[in-house]
């Protein structure tokens, strides 16, 4: 990517948009859980998802000690691109993405400090299946077009090997509607199905409405060297904007989503690797944007609604729960 400003640790950026009253006070988990018994399973459709909506959680568990897995089911192939010198790559100029993000994705793991990754069935098992209502939906060989079951015994495969008391995707309208993040969902929710009980939690990652309305306030206005309160340059001028949170295709209602983990320390990891994923990615700290070039902040804080398993009390006045482990015990 040709945008990064190589300064993720400005201040706007440190603070990781974290509204007043979003977490809590209690403290922070690694100071009561030894993190060496805990693993947690990220189940992501396509490279640089995992970077763009759990990044900093996935940063923060490793740093802390947890075995983190990823599983992504898809290379990505039909992936728009966004520096043109790497327009060559696209599946209609030519193809090679999908294996050229192979190792922009290792380069993402890397920055989160991530070791454990696999490709669901392998590299290349199931391919991209492009946006909804597209063509491609319907080419065989294309994730969307995957048999559950059978893509949920290649993941209950990870799980028999890694045994992860926790598990992370999308909700059942894959976060905004893509196709292969929705079947995602599906085949997360089977294979958690026919782990018989060995997961305890089943995650959907979120990000509350509000939490969208105040990044967008912070967006860069007129010649993009003051935020919108008229304080100091802020990232992001290059990228457009939208005017209500009503037009982005995501976002979660606030009293659906459960939990809040609190990875500011690791917002750095998180935009070094969305950096990582060139091809797909424009960073300027403390925003990004994707081939639409529509801002969007990157968050040290993640959000996620519980869709299974035991919810510990929340904290703060928004009542989040602060650990994905919340609930567990000691396991």
């Amino acid at each position: 990517m040709t945008k990064s400003d190589g300064a993720a640790s400005d201040g706007a950026a440190s603070d990781g948009m974290a509204p007043a009253g979003t977490v809590g006070t209690r403290g922070t988990a690694s100071a009561r859980t030894d993190r060496r018994a805990q693993r947690l399973l990220l189940v992501h459709a396509h490279p640089d998802d995992e970077s763009i909506g759990t990044g900093a959680t996935m940063a923060k568990y490793a740093a802390e000690g947890a075995a983190v897995t990823l599983v992504t089911c898809t290379l990505g192939e039909l992936g728009e691109i966004i520096p043109p010198d790497q327009a060559h790559l696209a599946w209609d100029s030519g193809g090679g993405l999908g294996q050229f993000r192979i190792g922009e994705l290792a380069a993402a793991c890397r920055a989160l400090g991530v070791t454990d990754h696999r490709f669901l069935g392998g590299a290349g098992r199931w391919r991209d299946s492009g946006m909804m209502g597209a063509p491609s939906n319907d080419w065989p060989g294309c994730f969307w077009r995957a048999a559950v079951d059978e893509a949920a015994s290649e993941l209950m495969k990870v799980i028999g090997q890694v045994r992860p008391q926790v598990l992370v995707t999308y909700d059942d309208n894959g976060f905004y509607g893509h196709p292969d993040h929705i079947q995602a969902h599906r085949v997360a929710w089977r294979a958690f199905e026919l782990a018989g009980g060995l997961v305890s939690k089943f995650y959907a990652t979120a990000v509350p409405r509000s939490v969208l309305a105040q990044a967008m306030a912070t967006l860069p206005e007129g010649d993009g060297r003051h935020d919108a309160a008229g304080g100091q340059r802020v990232g992001g001028a290059d990228f457009s904007r939208v005017e209500s949170v009503d037009d982005l295709p995501f976002g979660t209602d606030d009293e659906n989503v459960t939990t809040a983990i609190d990875a500011r320390d690791y917002l750095d990891a998180k935009l070094a690797a969305m950096r990582a994923h060139a091809t797909q990615i424009a960073v300027d700290s403390p925003f990004f944007a994707l081939s639409n070039n529509v801002a969007q902040r990157a968050l040290g804080v993640e959000y996620y609604t519980l869709v299974s398993g035991p919810m510990e009390s929340g904290y703060g006045p928004s009542n989040h729960e602060e650990d994905l482990f919340a609930g567990l015990g000691g396991s």
